[in-house]
């Protein structure tokens, strides 16, 4: 499997979706967003970039299964490759006219993720990765931060709508950043909080109650840039088990140890 040719093509893929976002948003109007449930909101942009995405991937990969967030497409069951697709991370971004908001496709055969794309529609900045390669953007080799003291990190960080007892954890752990970091910052992407620290934008990212599509791609990106990617406990079950931590090699003991 020639998973660079792969990759290239998706990021064609992903850029052609993000530019037909962008051309939405100019003209895009609140009255055409849907509710998908309490504080999950989807729109006409969402469902039509999800279409224009997997006729793509159809035609690359004929043999491939989906997993998507809009379900445009039968989900995958059974099949060794498996497209995971988030047509427009940061909706309630989009929606508002603030950025970011990005396309994410991964590629995973049978339990491994082995290609991830992010295209962010706004800023047009492309991240990508394949397995056995470096990540990028645009061209350029990108890596982690080199900060080495929790003091001085910077934490983008995934807020979730969900339970009072996950709340109450989560105010715990932003008394801790707020006292003891540089800063957090709530970005309103998960798949950009992902590259953010693949770029070394910010030194570490964590969320709770996150879907595979959210995370599949930038957890690639961010682990072949540098990044520790973990679940909560210090395990692998990051993709499908609804919550991450990913920070450099040099913070990320201290994340995992005042934070968790």
């Amino acid at each position: 499997m020639d998973y660079r040719a792969i990759c290239e093509q998706v990021c064609r893929t992903a850029r052609k979706a993000g530019e037909f976002i962008a051309a939405q948003r100019e003209t895009f109007s609140y009255d055409r967003v849907e509710e998908k449930g309490r504080h999950d909101l989807v729109s006409y942009v969402d469902k039509e970039a999800e279409k224009m995405i997997v006729a793509d991937l159809q035609q690359l990969l004929p043999q491939a299964g989906f997993i998507t967030e809009e379900g445009t497409v039968q989900q995958a069951s059974g099949q060794r490759f498996r497209w995971i697709i988030d047509p427009l991370d940061g909706t309630t971004n989009f929606i508002h006219g603030l950025p970011p908001y990005c396309v994410s496709l991964a590629l995973m055969e049978a339990s491994e993720v082995v290609v991830g794309v992010v295209y962010e529609a706004f800023s047009t900045e492309c991240y990508y990765t394949w397995k056995g390669a470096k990540s990028y953007l645009d061209g350029k080799e990108i890596q982690v931060s080199t900060i080495d003291k929790f003091e001085n990190t910077l934490t983008a960080v995934g807020l979730s709508h969900s339970s009072k007892e996950t709340i109450g954890e989560l105010l715990r752990q932003m008394e801790i950043l707020l006292h003891q970091t540089s800063g957090i910052r709530r970005i309103g992407s998960a798949a950009i909080d992902l590259c953010y620290v693949a770029n070394g934008r910010v030194d570490g990212f964590f969320q709770k109650n996150l879907s595979p599509w959210d995370v599949a791609a930038g957890a690639l990106i961010a682990r072949h840039a540098g990044a520790v990617v973990t679940d909560f406990s210090g395990g692998e079950d990051y993709v499908f088990g609804r919550e991450i931590l990913v920070a450099n090699p040099s913070v990320y003991p201290d994340y995992r140890a005042k934070l968790f």
